[in-house]
Parts: C-alpha cells; sequence; structure tokens
C-alpha cells in the first residue's frame, strides 16, 4: 500500500512541501503547525464577527434611544413655529408623534391652512372711502373716512376734523371709483371728529362697529385706508396687533408743533402713515373699533400708531347727526407752560416748578368770580396734578357746563384751592 502524503503550500514562497514538513525545501522558513494556523484565523474571524455583533447592537441601541432634551426642544420649536406662525398656505407637513420617553412612535399627517384675515377685511372694505377737502377748487387736504350708520334717506360718514377743516367743499370716493359731494354736518376740534351725510343710494356698505373696552392688548388689529399718495394707494390694508389701551398722547391742533391737548386714545403697531387719517381700525372679526389718526404720530415714531376709541368718536358722532352743539367748560384765562418758560417765571413763585402760569384773566369770567389773578400758577384740578397746558384742558374739559371743580394753585409761593364753577362759552383757555 502507498500512503500519500498530503501536500500543502509554503505560505512564503508558494512551494508544495508535506503537510507535516517544519521547514519549507525551497526557502527554507519555518513552517507553522496547520492546525495552530487553523485556530488562529478561526479567532481572528470570531473576533471580527463579535465587532460587527458589537456595532450593530450599538446602532439598535442608538435607534432606540431617548431623545436629548436639546433634539425635543428643536422639534418642538419647528412644530410650533409651522403651526403658529400664520405663513403657510395648503401646505403638508408630517409632524413626529413623540411619546414620554421621547422616542418617535409615528408621523402625523398636519395640513395648515391660513386664509389671514382676508373675509374680515371683506366686512369692511366697501364701507370705506376717500375723502378729499377742497378750498375754492383747490384740492387742501385728503385722508379716509367710513360709512358708520344710515338712516330713512341718509348715510353717514365719519373721519377725523384736521380732513375736512378749512374746506368749503368736501368729496368721497367709493371703491366703485364713483366720486360724490357730501356735507359735512358736524365736527370739533379737540375731539378730531367729523361726521359727512350722503344720500343713501350713493354708498355700498355699512361697516360693523365693535367695542374697543373687549379689546385685550396683543389682539389683532387691521386698518384700511388711502395712505400717501390716494390715487395710487387707497383701500391699503395693513395689519398688526392692539398695542396698548388708554393712552394720553399730546396733540397740536394748530400745526405748530406744540402740544394743545391730551387724547385718550389706542396704540397700535398697525401701520397708519399719512392719508390713513380717519379710517377705521378693525378687530380680527373686520368690526370697527377706532378711527386712525395720523395727526398723533410723527416723523420720529416707528411702529406707534394711534386710533380714537370707537366709544369715545360714537359720542361725538350722534351730537353732530341730532343737531347737538358740542360745549365745554369755559374757566376764562389765557397761560403758558410754566416748565417751558423758565426764564419767564415769577420771583413771587421762584419755588414752584411744574403748572401752567396765569398769563391773564377775563373779566366776570368764572376764573375772575373765583379770585385768581395773573401770575397765579395752577398746579391741579381736582387733585390731580398739572403738568402743561394740554394737560389742563384735558382735565377741564373732562367736565360739563355747570360743575364745580376745586383748582389748586400757588400765590406768593403759598398754596391755596378755590372752588370754580364752570359756565359755557367759548373756550380761550
Amino acid at each position: 500500500m502507498t500512503i500519500k502524503n498530503e501536500k500543502i503550500t509554503c505560505p512564503y514562497c508558494g512551494t508544495p512541501i508535506d503537510k507535516n514538513a517544519n521547514f519549507c525545501t525551497e526557502c527554507g522558513k519555518k513552517i507553522e503547525p496547520l492546525e495552530e494556523k487553523n485556530i488562529e484565523e478561526k479567532n481572528i474571524e470570531e473576533k471580527i464577527n463579535n465587532k460587527e455583533k458589537k456595532a450593530k447592537s450599538n446602532k439598535k441601541i442608538k435607534e432606540h434611544r431617548p431623545m436629548s432634551s436639546i433634539s425635543k426642544t428643536i422639534i418642538i420649536s419647528l412644530i410650533t413655529f409651522f403651526l403658529g406662525s400664520g405663513l403657510m398656505y395648503g401646505l403638508i407637513y408630517f409632524f413626529p408623534i413623540i411619546n414620554d420617553d421621547g422616542e418617535i412612535t409615528s408621523y402625523r399627517n398636519v395640513s395648515i391652512t391660513d386664509n389671514g384675515i382676508a373675509e374680515s377685511v371683506a366686512k369692511v372694505y366697501d364701507s370705506v372711502v376717500v375723502v378729499e377737502s377742497y378750498n375754492n377748487d383747490t384740492l387742501i387736504a385728503t385722508g379716509t373716512g367710513f360709512v358708520f350708520k344710515t338712516d330713512n334717506s341718509k348715510a353717514y360718514i365719519m373721519t377725523n376734523n384736521h380732513v375736512i377743516s378749512n374746506a368749503t367743499e368736501v368729496r368721497v370716493t367709493f371703491t366703485d371709483n364713483t366720486t360724490e359731494k357730501v356735507t359735512v354736518i358736524g365736527s370739533d376740534t379737540y375731539s378730531d371728529i367729523a361726521v359727512l351725510s350722503i344720500d343713501k343710494s350713493k354708498i355700498i356698505s355699512v361697516a360693523q362697529l365693535g367695542s374697543s373696552e373687549d379689546m385685550r392688548v396683543g389682539d389683532t388689529t387691521f386698518a384700511v385706508g388711502a395712505p400717501l399718495d390716494y390715487e395710487v394707494y387707497s383701500w391699503s390694508v395693513t395689519r398688526g396687533i392692539l398695542s396698548g389701551k388708554d393712552r394720553l398722547v399730546e396733540v397740536s391742533l394748530n400745526g405748530t408743533g406744540n402740544s394743545d391737548y391730551v387724547m385718550n386714545v389706542l396704540q397700535t403697531d398697525t401701520a397708519i402713515n399719512s392719508g390713513n387719517s380717519g379710517g377705521p381700525l378693525c378687530n380680527a372679526n373686520g368690526e370697527v373699533i377706532g378711527i386712525t389718526n395720523m395727526k398723533l404720530a410723527s416723523s420720529s415714531i416707528e411702529g406707534m400708531g394711534f386710533a380714537i376709541p370707537i366709544e369715545t368718536a360714537l359720542e361725538y358722532a350722534e351730537s353732530f347727526i341730532s343737531g347737538e352743539q358740542i360745549e365745554r367748560p369755559y374757566l376764562g384765562i389765557s397761560m403758558y407752560d410754566l416748565e417751558a418758560n423758565t426764564l419767564f417765571r415769577p420771583n413771587n413763585n421762584s419755588n414752584v416748578t411744574e403748572g401752567v402760569y396765569v398769563n391773564s384773566v377775563e373779566d366776570n369770567s368764572p376764573a375772575s368770580d373765583a379770585g385768581l389773578q395773573a401770575g397765579d400758577i395752577i398746579t391741579a384740578i381736582d387733585d390731580v396734578k398739572i403738568s402743561s397746558s394740554a394737560y389742563f384742558r384735558y382735565q377741564l374739559y373732562k367736565h360739563d357746563v355747570g360743575d364745580e371743580i376745586k383748582i389748586t394753585y400757588y400765590r406768593n409761593n403759598q398754596e391755596h384751592t378755590v372752588k370754580v364753577k364752570l359756565t359755557s362759552s367759548k373756550p380761550t383757555a
């Protein structure tokens, strides 16, 4: 019997040699036993397999590891942004649903549709008019107004007094581009409200009135008007929020820039530009809650618009419609702001730094009857401090004709108080 030796290949030179040979007959290098080599190769293979298994295991753990707080915050922020921004229209998003452990369990199909306030704008849009004021056929001012009321034959349009003051003729243009002459049935300088009338058949729509008192700071507001060039930008819509209520803002009535009066108004960041004056400020439902008033703004103000509350405006408008005259209490003094005229502060009241200086007192006026004299400094009305003539008028005009008020004043550096009964006359204060 012939025994056939098994052959292997020298791992160094490739020469066939006996399986049990310890050295290669060709290159002379020592040959490792095959069994040990196989064991070593097996160990290496097992190590590789173990590494792959460990990697797979780590990957599986990582896939099921709860989200970090940062990851949760990012996802929640994204969800909040897309749902709350109102910037997306008709878009579909797949938002993750996260369990208590922070794991994504599934995805929710979310469709975001935001139509803005288009329906609310449409509700008031056709009631808004462009107001043009003429003096002897010369255009002297433009602004905005809106139809707020009708009766059996007439429709009534509200706007600002400063839009139509000094006009000999006023015209309004509707959204269908028809222009009509209107009649000014009443206006008032201090409230800055004016009411125009027109035949009821000429109008397109009547605005729905809301309540400024029910509004909360942060609620949506929008304005419709004719800013800047009315021939280009008429019926522009701007949107914002109610920024504040019961703001006391000083007003210049004669265009000199000096503060003559103080108005209690609404504040909004809704863009209000020159030409918007007299137009409606509306809530999100398209109801009028104020009358925009550009006269309260200035070139140094940005993002701060003002509007007369609708309740105040209606009080004056109804008086105009019913034919009542606006009567304000009369005191009978001329005055200037003490703080603004420190060089002319009288020596006999040198200790007083704030108030209004009585420059003169009319004969037979409530002021003279109460004993007020030129040189007195009025510092309070009904214990409310007075810092300027604008605030003096604001406090005085809160009262009605026939009311009795308490005036605090200084004379010869001594404080005095006096009761004054107000009468009705054209105020010169």
